[in-house]
């Protein structure tokens, strides 16, 4: 790809938002979801999906994992802090907690756990696999004119 040509997107590797108002966003997918995007009440900052994304990529990748060594109905909460370099405005670290009762597992079930949920994570986590290697982020300003308009 030449680093000037732009991406068709597509129902499955694009997602829009169309502006609601001043720094305020409504995201869509192609399956009918919507999220409010901004920093008013309500509303979820772009960070804070940044954070929801790896959570839930991390626990989406290993659910089934969790669910064979808890059983199918297991109850978690899945968390994603992170450490904030305010210089550079970027985050310097995201921690992934994944918070359930493994109260019923040994300590030798619980080692086989986390050593089986990490490597479902490292298979199948995009949006991990994304921060860990980084990827080429470019803006296209398009014009939404039709062109044959003068």
């Amino acid at each position: 790809m030449s680093d000037d040509a732009i991406i068709t997107p597509t129902e499955s590797n694009s997602a829009w938002a169309e502006r609601t108002g001043t720094r305020q966003y409504l995201g869509h997918n192609a399956r009918g979801a919507e999220v409010r995007v901004g920093m008013g009440p309500g509303e979820f900052s772009p960070g804070e999906l940044l954070k929801i994304a790896l959570a839930t990529c991390n626990t989406l990748s290993a659910d089934h994992r969790l669910a064979n060594a808890l059983g199918e109905d297991f109850e978690a909460n899945v968390i994603c802090a992170t450490l904030k370099n305010e210089e550079e405005e970027r985050y310097s670290a995201l921690d992934v907690q994944v918070v359930t009762d493994l109260s019923g597992l040994t300590g030798d079930q619980l080692a086989t756990l986390t050593q089986r949920v990490e490597a479902a994570i490292e298979r199948g986590c995009t949006v991990g696999h994304t921060l860990d290697k980084g990827a080429e982020v470019r803006l296209h300003l398009l014009d939404d004119r039709p062109e044959d308009v003068d």
